[in-house]
């Protein structure tokens, strides 16, 4: 038994409360000589103890001293005093255990509500990423559902932009709606880009490219700008944020619809 041993176990209060054994009586009694720190802790806690009992003391009715005093005027038998010291620190030390006991029982039961309420929050952030993970998936299968009507629609008209000698690894999949007038393209087979740089998207008008929207990668599934009487579908490498115009030399695929 060492000084860490008796502090982390609470071994001065049960020493203080006379509640260990007489070798382990012996033991701490050891401890304390050797460290004279330990000595100011136990008489802090006797003073703690003597103050709880003196605190918790419950003054005995009125009526007894009444009839004691009665008892001792009326009886012919000589009375030998009692000394009240004595009985008095009886009563103080049943006192200072009771509220011994109950300091540790309330120290435990404050210790057991605060692991319970670590427990509780754990379990409720759990909770809580469980759900939104839940969320998740419903929004991604609700997503998932809709793309998946709408390119198996029988107005939809399937293109496959393949890269071209500047970046041939490239592919983008478009599904062409002239009915519903929508453009869906799967961007899953398109190469990462720095982030300085972004794709976009062009319709070819007579010669003139409209802008269709810029093609960011957070998304496999996109839905782009309609452009009427569109002749090609060209993808270009623009300024991240998109261009208001093409840049023909970062044209890396297109198709002729």
């Amino acid at each position: 038994m060492d000084k860490t041993y008796i502090l982390d176990n609470g071994i001065l209060e049960l020493y203080v409360l006379s509640e260990l054994s007489q070798s382990e009586q012996q033991q701490v009694q050891r401890v304390i000589q050797q460290h004279p720190e330990l000595k100011t802790i136990v008489e802090t806690i006797e003073y703690s103890f003597e103050s709880l009992a003196f605190e918790n003391a419950i003054d005995p009715p009125t009526s007894v001293k009444t009839n004691l005093l009665r008892d001792i005027s009326t009886s012919p038998t000589k009375i030998i005093a009692i000394s009240p010291q004595k009985s008095l620190r009886s009563y103080l030390a049943i006192a200072a255990s009771i509220a011994a006991f109950l300091f540790v029982g309330t120290i435990y039961m404050y210790t057991q509500l605060n692991t319970t309420k670590n427990q509780l929050k754990i379990v409720e952030q759990e909770n809580t990423k469980l759900n939104n993970n839940i969320n998740n998936l419903n929004t991604s299968l609700e997503e998932t559902s809709t793309w998946y009507v709408m390119i198996n629609n029988p107005d939809v008209e399937k293109y496959i932009l393949t890269g071209n000698s500047q970046m041939p690894e490239a592919k983008v999949i478009s599904y062409v709606n002239n009915t519903d007038k929508t453009v869906v393209i799967n961007t899953a087979y398109l190469p990462e880009l720095d982030k300085d740089h972004d794709y976009q998207m062009w319709a070819d008008v007579e010669g003139e490219m409209i802008n269709m929207g810029v093609i960011h990668k957070n998304k496999d599934m996109l839905a782009m700008t309609y452009i009427d009487h569109a002749e090609s579908l060209n993808i270009t490498i623009e300024p991240a944020g998109g261009n208001d115009h093409p840049t023909v030399s970062q044209l890396i695929t297109n198709i002729y619809l």
